[in-house]
């Protein structure tokens, strides 16, 4: 049922949204010749995803954990992509692919180990990787990976459509702020 939502979802909001992630991607490109970020990511069952992303770093930042980047490599533009969640509007795709869900565990870098490692302790690589979650919308992001992985352990164990359909909610009403930056 969490896959039809997804996948409803997600056409829907490319179809909806398909003029401002045009007007994003134009302005993206001025901002610094490459709108789009696209990196590999640990998916369902550990298997490697590319997640597209808006750009919200400079281009020659290093592939790290946003956690451990520098203040300094995002741009004015990727400021406030991160800060109104804009950078996660090309994810659509990779839910409507069956890469990623609406609702799922943050999909992490395969150099994470302490988390990958937590995550494989909870059984979290078992559902696809998600958006947004509960951990997102309680502002717990990868650079706690213990409390992280529990959180997503406790989503997943009591994820229903009424959870999914409020995380969401939420997300979409700003609570959160995503991952932290030094």
């Amino acid at each position: 049922m969490i896959r039809f939502f997804d996948v409803f979802l997600a056409i829907f909001g490319l179809i909806f949204l398909s003029p401002l992630i045009v007007l994003i991607a134009i302005v993206g490109w001025f901002d610094n010749r490459s709108p789009f970020f696209r990196q590999k990511r640990v998916g369902r069952h550990k298997k490697g995803f590319i997640i597209v992303k808006f750009r919200t770093m400079k281009v020659d930042t290093a592939h790290i954990a946003s956690h451990l980047a520098n203040r300094s490599a995002i741009t004015p533009l990727g400021n406030f992509l991160r800060s109104t969640k804009l950078d996660e509007l090309p994810q659509l795709w990779n839910v409507l692919k069956g890469d990623m869900s609406l609702v799922g565990p943050r999909p992490c870098l395969f150099n994470q180990h302490e988390l990958i490692k937590e995550r494989e302790k909870r059984d979290i690589f078992g559902v696809r990787p998600g958006i947004t979650g509960l951990a997102q919308v309680n502002e717990i992001d990868m650079s706690t990976p213990t409390l992280l992985a529990e959180t997503d352990a406790r989503m997943m164990q009591d994820l229903t459509v009424r959870t999914y359909c409020r995380y969401l909610f939420m997300t979409l009403m700003g609570k959160g702020r995503g991952d932290r930056v030094q």
